[in-house]
């Protein structure tokens, strides 16, 4: 078992304590689903009271900290060279829907580089972590990417656009080169679990357009600790400043980032 830093230690326990939180009014959803008025208002309130546990752990621990988070948006700490980045649900519309797959997910920023990660899953009590050049760890147990190296058996992740988004197009195309070529391809609902489930080899790769630096800044890292490879999609952008994503493992990469360029 890896030794944990203090940083992190606060990390996991503030992801550990909104879980709870999250827990309960997950069961409290469930319920919800019956109503004419519907879960969407009660969920807003839980994300919210999530994020406020996170930032008053990590902020009383780590006082001179930035943060960015979801909800509450950025605030400049004293210290300039270090920043929580903090998604306290990403999932959402599977939280509301009662789908038992969202978590909780924080990073530590370091001079502009993501120096640590923790994705909770409180559902399947799975804490993914990992700090910079100390590997990847779910629970008491060391992460690898998979071993697979036919396209044939690799199984993809992504987030299919929704309301309408302008990335559909492209997101049609990617998988009408993808599906022919692979075993299968999964849409989860929380980039930070793909991101995780890669690392944990679950799945062969992952990728995803228009998302948020909180949705990628802890998955990100847990990733490359497992020996992941990621890049951003077009190669003249940047993965958490535009929030554009492809990973895998090492065998496969070069033919899965072909195949998705290609469909730009």
């Amino acid at each position: 078992m890896m030794q944990t830093s203090a940083n992190l230690n606060v990390m996991v326990k503030a992801a550990r304590k909104a879980g709870r939180s999250l827990m309960k009014d997950f069961q409290e959803v469930e319920n919800l689903q019956v109503s004419v008025k519907g879960a969407g208002d009660f969920v807003t309130k839980a994300d919210i009271a999530a994020e406020k546990i996170i930032k008053d752990e990590l902020l009383q621990a780590r006082p001179t900290y930035g943060w960015i988070g979801e909800e509450s948006g950025e605030i400049e700490g004293t210290d300039p060279t270090r920043r929580w980045i903090v998604d306290p649900l990403d999932g959402t519309t599977n939280f509301l829907h009662g789908l038992p797959h969202w978590s909780v997910s924080i990073a530590l920023e370091h001079k502009g580089q993501v120096v640590a990660g923790v994705v909770h899953d409180p559902i399947k009590n799975e804490l993914f972590f990992a700090e910079k050049g100390s590997g990847a760890w779910m629970n008491e147990t060391r992460l690898r990417v998979s071993g697979r190296n036919r396209m044939i058996e690799a199984v993809f992740a992504t987030g299919l656009p929704f309301a309408g988004r302008a990335d559909l197009p492209a997101s049609l195309r990617d998988l009408g080169r993808l599906l022919p070529v692979c075993a299968g391809v999964r849409q989860s609902g929380s980039a930070a679990l793909d991101l995780s489930y890669v690392a944990a080899g679950r799945f062969d790769g992952f990728w995803e357009r228009r998302l948020n630096v909180w949705d990628l800044a802890a998955g990100l890292i847990i990733l490359r600790e497992a020996g992941g490879l990621a890049s951003p999609i077009d190669k003249s952008c940047d993965i958490l400043g535009d929030g554009e994503i492809i990973c895998s493992n090492e065998p496969l990469y070069e033919t899965f980032l072909a195949a998705i360029r290609n469909a730009m």
